[in-house]
């Protein structure tokens, strides 16, 4: 197959609603997120498990304008993939093989976890991601807060066009896991079966990813499996309730600075440094990293406030 064939199968794929889960899953989350909505109302309970209809609507509107950014990003990424899968990769696997599937959705979520962990501890990177994070509130809508910019996952991919994955099998492979872990975001499950909290990720595992509390930062990065954290030292079990949220609130529900915030705080910072090595690690080095003996545990959610 050429390139030419290759991307123009690739772009028809992303406008086939069976290659592509999440456009399936649309009703599906708003449904969710309706019925939880609804139950925390009734129930008059804000915590734990509350929605707050500004904080909600935010991360709606947030999740749907992603689409449009992922969009743009999976063009690109199909033109990439297509390039590397047609001239660089060894062979071609057939897009009708169970193995072919297993790698794409095995392999998508264990480059996830890596891009994932980069994310957190590399601060240009935890920029992109952080805006996932903002919201005080761990609810199905929570799960549809997403960041606009996806040139990180784009590049943590490439291995799987490189091993043969066909392009548009490495997007359908990311969209399962993004259905998966919409429905980790919740606060209305707690513990499940032995069996599938150890290998899976879970709503209690997913939690503790979005805690702040200092012995919950920077852990549980799987997205389907929680098998590799577990095999790469950074599992940590629920053992309370965490507290949601950037460890410096934003105090903003607009998607515009949730989403660009850390990328001014990185510029303030790179300007107001006094050498190169300064100015690399504000942009390179970990969230909170500070030029400076004795400076604080870094802060993964760190944030600046709006001006």
């Amino acid at each position: 197959m050429g390139f030419t064939e290759a991307l123009v199968r690739g772009l028809g794929s992303l406008a086939d609603p069976l290659r592509e889960p999440v456009l399936v899953a649309i009703p599906v989350f708003v449904l969710f997120v309706a019925i939880e909505w609804i139950s925390a109302r009734a129930l008059e309970a804000r915590e734990p498990g509350g929605y707050l209809a500004r904080d909600a609507v935010t991360s709606l509107v947030m999740g749907a304008s992603s689409q449009l950014f992922w969009l743009a990003g999976k063009i690109v990424g199909l033109v990439l993939y297509a390039a590397v899968w047609v001239h660089v990769a060894p062979w071609h696997l057939p897009a009708d093989a169970w193995y072919t599937w297993v790698l794409a959705i095995v392999g998508t979520d264990f480059l996830y976890y890596w891009y994932h962990r980069a994310a957190h501890r590399i601060r240009l990177v935890w920029a992109t991601h952080q805006a996932h994070h903002s919201s005080e509130y761990y609810t199905f809508a929570t799960a549809l807060r997403q960041k606009w910019n996806n040139s990180g996952e784009i590049v943590a991919w490439l291995p799987l066009p490189l091993l043969g994955v066909p392009p548009w099998m490495v997007f359908t492979g990311f969209s399962i896991s993004l259905v998966y872990q919409f429905f980790v975001h919740t606060e209305r499950v707690g513990r499940l079966w032995a069996p599938i909290e150890y290998v899976f990720n879970t709503p209690s595992h997913h939690r503790v990813h979005h805690g702040s509390d200092p012995e919950y930062l920077d852990r549980n990065y799987g997205g389907i499996l929680i098998l590799w954290d577990r095999l790469f030292g950074t599992f940590r079990a629920e053992t309370h309730r965490p507290r949601y949220g950037l460890t410096t609130p934003v105090d903003s529900y607009n998607p515009f600075w949730l989403q660009l915030h850390e990328y001014v705080a990185i510029w303030r910072d790179v300007r107001a440094a006094r050498s190169w090595r300064d100015r690399l690690g504000y942009a390179l080095g970990p969230p909170g990293w500070a030029p400076r003996e004795g400076s604080p545990v870094p802060r993964s959610r760190r944030a600046v406030s709006q001006p």
